[in-house]
C-alpha cells in the first residue's frame, strides 16, 4: 500500500525559508505520485486564498505560486477553520480546490495508516 503525506505549515511569509521548504516538500510528494494533504495555519492560510500567495523571492527556490499550484493541482490543500474565520476568510474567498476544515479533519488524516505528517 502506498504512503501518504500530510505536510502542516503554522508559518506564513515571515518565516519564509521555513514556508518555502514546507511547500517544495508538498509539491515534490505530489510530483512524486505521493497522495499528500496540505494544511495551512495561521499566516499560511493566505496561501490558500486567490491572489494571495506572497512572492518573497527567495534565492534558490522555486516561487511560492507554482510550489502552491502545484499542490492543488494534485493534492489536497485544507485552510483551518479558526485561522480562517480570524482573518475573515471564507470558502468562497479560496483559490479553486482549497477547502476549509478542522482539527477533526487534520487528526483523522494524519493518524489515518500508512500516513507520515510533517509539520514546519
Amino acid at each position: 500500500m502506498a504512503r501518504r503525506l500530510v505536510v502542516k505549515v503554522t508559518c506564513g511569509a515571515e518565516a519564509p525559508e521555513r514556508l518555502s521548504q514546507a511547500l517544495t516538500v508538498a509539491a515534490t510528494a505530489v510530483a512524486s505520485g505521493v497522495e499528500t494533504s496540505l494544511w495551512l495555519t495561521g499566516d499560511a492560510v493566505w496561501l490558500g486564498v486567490t491572489g494571495r500567495v506572497p512572492d518573497l523571492a527567495l534565492a534558490h527556490s522555486t516561487p511560492l505560486a507554482d510550489l502552491v499550484e502545484a499542490v492543488l493541482a494534485g493534492g489536497q490543500v485544507t485552510v483551518c477553520t479558526q485561522c480562517a474565520v480570524r482573518r475573515g476568510i471564507a470558502e468562497g474567498d479560496l483559490a479553486p480546490g482549497a477547502r476549509i476544515a478542522g482539527a477533526a479533519t487534520f487528526l483523522a488524516e494524519a493518524l489515518s495508516d500508512d500516513t507520515q505528517a510533517l509539520v514546519y
